[in-house]
C-alpha cells in the first residue's frame, strides 16, 4: 500500500463526535480546526455540559447536537436559534444513533465513557462508518457483537487510546481483520504500556486513606474523574487488555502490560524475530486522534516533537497484582470470556462511582469488582438485549454490595 503524507484531501469528511465536551472530544475539535479543508463537524454531543455544547456549535456549526435529557435540549434549542444557528437538537441514544448513522457523517469518534457509549457506537460500525473508537467499554461489554458488525459490514475501526493506537501503527498492515492471527504475521506478543498511575509508589497499605482528588490527580494524562480513578486502580489497563484481545484478535497470555512510568513508549509489539517495534511521543491525545482521522496518511496534530534528548532515563517494569488487583480481574475476566468481561465493567463502573460520592473506601473498588465477578457465571453472548440484561443486573449485584461496605 502507497502511503501519501499530501495536506489536503480531494473530499471533506464528515466527522461527529459522540461525546464532545470531554477531553478526547476536545482534542478532536482541536486537530479538525486546523484542517477545515479535510473535515467538517456534522454531529457533537454532551451529557450534562450544555454551555461548553453550545460554545461548540457555535465555532463549528453542526448538523446535529445531541443532549441526554430532554430539559437540557430545550435550553440549548434556544440559545442556538437566538444565536441564529439552524442545528437540530437531539435528545437522548436515539438521538446519539441519528447521529451515528447519518449519511452526511462519514466518520464517528466515539468518545462517549462507559456504557452509555455502546448503542451509537455499535450503530456506526453497522452503518459502515470510520470508527475512531476511544469508548473501550464497546468491545469490553459487546466485542464479539462489535467486530462481527465491524467486519460484516466493511466499517473502519481504529483504535484512539494510545495503547491501541500504538499497537496498530506498529503492527502489520490487515492485522485487524475477521481472520487475523498474530503468529501467523510474527507477532510473538503485545506489550501493553501503562503509566502505573498516580500510586505506583504509595504503600500498599496507604492506598485504604486515599482521596478522591488524589485519585483523579494523574501525573502525565489530563482525564475526567471516571477514567482518572481508573487508571489509578488499572482498571483502565484491564479494560484496554480486554480491548486489545478482541483488536487484534489476541489471547490474553499473549499481551503482557509493562508499567512505563514516563508515558513516552505507548505500546510495543514484539516479533518472533526478536524485533520489537514501538510507537514514541508526547502524551498527548491529539497524535493518536490526528492518525485515525488521516489514516492511511498523516496530519499536522499540533502536538510538539518529541525531544529525545530531554528525555532521560525510560523505565519498565511488570506490574504488581496485589497492587493493582483490577488488573488481575481484567485477566480473569477475559479469560473467563463470554458476559464476564460486561459484568466486570458494570461493576466498577457503580464501584467508582460510589468511591466519587464517598460511600466507599478506594481500595473497595476491586473489593466490589471481584465479588460481582466471582458470583457470576459466564455466557455466551448473542444480542445487544442481552449485554443490556447482564450490565443491569451486575449493576445491581454491585450496589447491593456497596451497601454493606457503606
Amino acid at each position: 500500500m502507497t502511503v501519501n503524507f499530501s495536506t489536503d484531501s480531494d473530499q471533506i469528511k464528515g466527522v461527529t463526535i459522540l461525546g464532545s465536551t470531554g477531553s478526547i472530544g476536545v482534542s478532536t475539535l482541536d486537530v479538525i480546526a486546523r484542517h477545515p479543508k479535510r473535515y467538517s463537524v456534522v454531529g457533537l454531543s454532551a451529557n450534562s455540559r450544555i454551555d461548553v455544547l453550545f460554545e461548540q456549535c457555535l465555532i463549528f456549526q453542526p448538523i446535529f447536537a445531541a443532549v441526554t435529557e430532554e430539559r437540557d435540549a430545550k435550553t440549548l434549542a434556544h440559545k442556538l436559534k437566538s444565536a441564529g444557528l439552524d442545528t437540530q437538537v437531539l435528545v437522548g441514544e436515539q438521538g446519539l444513533v441519528q447521529m451515528a448513522e447519518n449519511k452526511q457523517c462519514d466518520y464517528v469518534m466515539a468518545a462517549i465513557v462507559g456504557a452509555a457509549g455502546l448503542q451509537p457506537t455499535l450503530a456506526a460500525a453497522r452503518a459502515g462508518k470510520r470508527v475512531l473508537l476511544a469508548n473501550k467499554e464497546s468491545l469490553v461489554m459487546a466485542g464479539r457483537l462489535f467486530m462481527d458488525a465491524v467486519f460484516e459490514t466493511g466499517a473502519e475501526l481504529l483504535p484512539i487510546d494510545s495503547e491501541h493506537n500504538a499497537i496498530f501503527q506498529s503492527m502489520p498492515l490487515g492485522s485487524v481483520s475477521a481472520d487475523a492471527n498474530l503468529l501467523a504475521v510474527g507477532v510473538r506478543k503485545i506489550l501493553l504500556t501503562a503509566s502505573g498511575g498516580p500510586f505506583l509508589n504509595t504503600p500498599i497499605e496507604e492506598l485504604s486513606s486515599v482521596t478522591v482528588e488524589q485519585a483523579c490527580a494523574h501525573p502525565n494524562w489530563d482525564m475526567g474523574r471516571k477514567i482518572s480513578v481508573d487508571s489509578a486502580t488499572m482498571m483502565n489497563k484491564g479494560l484496554e487488555l480486554i480491548e486489545a484481545c478482541w483488536l487484534f484478535n489476541a489471547r490474553p497470555q499473549q499481551i503482557q502490560v509493562v508499567i512505563h512510568a514516563e508515558s513516552i513508549v505507548h505500546s510495543m509489539v514484539d516479533y518472533v524475530d526478536g524485533s520489537v517495534l514501538a510507537q514514541l511521543g508526547n502524551p498527548d491525545m491529539r497524535t493518536p486522534i490526528a492518525y485515525g482521522l488521516a489514516w492511511p496518511e498523516r496530519i499536522d496534530s499540533g502536538v510538539n516533537a518529541l525531544d529525545l534528548f530531554s528525555l532521560g532515563t525510560l523505565t519498565f517494569k511488570p506490574p504488581e497484582f496485589d497492587r493493582f488487583p483490577c488488573l488481575r480481574l481484567a485477566y480473569e475476566a477475559m479469560e473467563a470470556g463470554g458476559s464476564s468481561p460486561a459484568v466486570l465493567n458494570a461493576a466498577n463502573e457503580e464501584a467508582v462511582a460510589a468511591f466519587l460520592a464517598g460511600q466507599i473506601r478506594f481500595d473497595q473498588i476491586a473489593q466490589v469488582s471481584e465479588e460481582v465477578l466471582g458470583a457470576h457465571s459466564s455466557e455466551a453472548i448473542s444480542s445487544i438485549s442481552q449485554v443490556l440484561q447482564v450490565d443491569e443486573q451486575a449493576r445491581i449485584k454491585a450496589n447491593q454490595f456497596i451497601k454493606t461496605l457503606s
